[in-house]
C-alpha cells in the first residue's frame, strides 16, 4: 500500500488539511476481527499451555499471556477512540471486555482519555499527568519511587490505573461531564463483581499461578510504554487559569514515540507511534505507519530505556529534559 504523506499545515488550515489527507484511513472490520479473535485465541491458548506440566510449557504460556494483557490495554485504547471497528456498538462491547482484562473500567477510560487528548501539553489539566506536576516530594515518597524505578517494580502502571480510573473521588475533579459518574460507578461495580465471580470459580491460588507472572510482566512493560509517551518532556502549566487546548497537530511536541520491533509494533496496533496518534487521533492505530512522517521525538525503545533508567525515578518523573539534560 502507498504511504500517505502529511499535508503542509498553517495555523488556520491545519485541522482541515490533516483530516482530508487521511480521510480514507478508516477502521477495517477484517483487521479489527483479526486482533480481537487473535487475542481471544492467545488468551485461551496461553492459559491452556500454562496449565501443562513442566517449566517450558509454563514459560511459553506466561509469555503468551503477557502479550495478551498488553494487547488488551491497546485494544481498550482503540475501542475508546471508536477506531477499532466502524460500529460504535462493537467498539463499546469490545472495550468493556478489553477493560476487564486490562484492569480498567471502560466508562472511566473513555472520559479520562478524552480529557487527556483535549489537554495534552497542559500538565495540571490532564488527569494522567497532573500528579507529576511540580510539587514538594516527601522523603518516603522519593524513596519508594526511586526503589520501584530502579528495581522495575510496576508501581507506576498500578498507580496509573488506580488514580485515573478507579478512584472516584479524584475522577470527579477531571470529568468534563459530572453526570457520567453514575455510569462509571455502575461499570466499576459490575467489573468488581465479575472479578469476584472469576476468583470464586477458579480459585485465587489457581488464578495467581495461571496468570500472575504474566500480569506482573505486562504491568512492567506498560510502565515503560506509558511513561515513554509524555514523561520528561517539557509541558505547560495552566496555574488554574483558562487556557486554549492545543490542537492535535500542535501536540506532537509534548509527545514521544518509541520505535518497537516492526512485528511487535504491528501486534500492538502501532501503539508506539504515539506522536502520530496525537496528530491523527481519528485514525485506527493499525493504519498509523501509513502516514509517511517520521516524528521528531521518536526514539528506539532500547536507547530510550537505557537513557531513562540512568535517572532516578523522581528525576525522571518530576523533571524534564531541560532540567536534567538527558537525551529523552
Amino acid at each position: 500500500m502507498r504511504p500517505i504523506a502529511p499535508a503542509k499545515f498553517t495555523n488556520d488550515n491545519a485541522g482541515a488539511l490533516a483530516a482530508a489527507s487521511v480521510a480514507h484511513l478508516r477502521p477495517r472490520f477484517g483487521i479489527a476481527l483479526v486482533h480481537v479473535a487473535g487475542s481471544v485465541l492467545a488468551l485461551c491458548g496461553g492459559v491452556a499451555v500454562a496449565a501443562l506440566p513442566g517449566p517450558l510449557a509454563y514459560g511459553i504460556g506466561q509469555s503468551l499471556l503477557t502479550l495478551v494483557f498488553v494487547h488488551a490495554f491497546v485494544t481498550l485504547h482503540e475501542a475508546g477512540h471508536n477506531t477499532l471497528f466502524r460500529s460504535r456498538r462493537a467498539n463499546r462491547w469490545v472495550g468493556y471486555a478489553a477493560g476487564f482484562i486490562a484492569l480498567i473500567p471502560f466508562r472511566a477510560w473513555t472520559q479520562i482519555h478524552a480529557r487527556h487528548h483535549r489537554y495534552t501539553g497542559w500538565q495540571d489539566l490532564d488527569a494522567t499527568t497532573a500528579s507529576l506536576a511540580p510539587r514538594p516530594i516527601a522523603r518516603w515518597e522519593r524513596a519508594v519511587i526511586d526503589f520501584a524505578w530502579r528495581t522495575w517494580l510496576p508501581l507506576f502502571s498500578v498507580l496509573y490505573r488506580w488514580q485515573n480510573y478507579w478512584n472516584l473521588r479524584r475522577l470527579r475533579a477531571f470529568l468534563d461531564r459530572p453526570g457520567s459518574v453514575r455510569g462509571i460507578k455502575v461499570n466499576i461495580m459490575v467489573q468488581l463483581l465479575a472479578y469476584a465471580g472469576l476468583l470464586a470459580a477458579v480459585g485465587p491460588t489457581t488464578l495467581a499461578v495461571l496468570v500472575g507472572p504474566a500480569l506482573i510482566l505486562s504491568l512492567m512493560a506498560e510502565d515503560l510504554l506509558l511513561l515513554s509517551q509524555h514523561t520528561h518532556i517539557p509541558q505547560r502549566l495552566s496555574g488554574g487559569e483558562p487556557v486554549r487546548p492545543f490542537r492535535p497537530m500542535e501536540q506532537a511536541i509534548f509527545t514521544r514515540s518509541l520505535r518497537l520491533p516492526d512485528w511487535l509494533s504491528a501486534i500492538l496496533m502501532h501503539f508506539d507511534a504515539h506522536e502520530l496518534h496525537h496528530m491523527y487521533p481519528q485514525l485506527p492505530g493499525y493504519t498509523l505507519r501509513r502516514v509517511a512522517y517520521r516524528p521528531p521525538n521518536e526514539v528506539d525503545w532500547i536507547d530510550w530505556v537505557r537513557a531513562a533508567k540512568r535517572l532516578t525515578g523522581t528525576e525522571f518523573l518530576f523533571s524534564n529534559r531541560n532540567d536534567t539534560g538527558a537525551p529523552l
